[in-house]
């Protein structure tokens, strides 16, 4: 299908929007990026845009549903939805926008998800992955965080701020901030999905994330079979995007390039 610069896409049931930025896929490679667990296409900001200056790649962004403009979702959400992401709409969006070849860009819950796929899809396509602030299982810190957020929720601007950017905040921030609060959700763990990992894989990761800690890191370090390049960012919490734009940029950027020559030779 030919993809306009912004739309919907109807995935699996659901009503995405999307941005399109650059050539279309099949033209160049495509960056997919997947959002944080209370993003959008919307609260990227500019970065796709920079990405793709700095590339050359298309750069695709959608919002899953219950965030941004798409469909909402049932609440409470499944404990199992970034692995029914990973699952039912990310192969199906694929598909459905042609990409022929390119890299997984995945914030927070959209890391969590990209590594997923990587681990569970024999996907020739995807030549490696972009992994920012990523959990491969829960910590103590990073549900205390949860927890703050919460009580933000109801006694600060946060839901008002948020609805800047989604259709129906409420449902954007109780499916994420219920699902990780959910005492079942302390066993959440994605470990066994990063030795199948085949392709190259940049972790970004601030070095005071507020929602977990170097031993994310570690993990992928440890259990991956694939090459792990690492960047800490000092002063940086949970958004490196945000928080150091410019250091993050240049770090994505050069990765993106070096997996897509690396791929040409080969």
């Amino acid at each position: 299908m030919e993809l306009a610069d912004s739309g919907f896409l109807d995935i699996a049931g659901q009503h995405l929007e999307y941005r399109m930025i650059g050539p279309r896929p099949g033209e160049a490679p495509t960056l997919v990026m997947l959002h944080e667990g209370l993003g959008c296409v919307g609260l990227w900001g500019d970065f796709p845009d920079k990405l793709q200056q700095a590339t050359g790649c298309s750069v695709f962004t959608y919002s899953r549903a219950g965030y941004g403009h798409s469909s909402p979702v049932q609440l409470p959400r499944p404990l199992s939805y970034m692995h029914d992401e990973a699952r039912d709409v990310l192969p199906a969006l694929l598909d459905v926008i042609g990409f022929e070849s390119g890299l997984l860009i995945g914030h927070s819950d959209g890391a969590s998800i990209a590594a997923i796929y990587a681990g569970s899809h024999q996907d020739h396509r995807v030549q490696g992955l972009v992994l920012i602030a990523p959990h491969f299982f829960t910590e103590d810190t990073g549900i205390a965080s949860i927890v703050e957020a919460k009580k933000a929720y109801g006694k600060t601007d946060l839901r008002a701020r948020l609805a800047r950017w989604h259709k129906d905040p409420d449902n954007a921030f109780w499916g994420w901030n219920g699902a990780w609060l959910d005492p079942d959700f302390r066993k959440w763990d994605i470990t066994e999905f990063l030795g199948y990992i085949r392709v190259p894989i940049l972790i970004v990761q601030g070095e005071d994330d507020q929602y977990g800690t170097v031993a994310q890191v570690e993990a992928a370090q440890r259990d991956c079979y694939c090459p792990v390049r690492v960047a800490l960012l000092k002063g940086v919490k949970h958004s490196p995007q945000r928080d150091a734009p410019d250091a993050t940029l240049k770090t994505v950027s050069g990765f993106v390039r070096d997996v897509i020559a690396a791929t040409k030779v080969a």
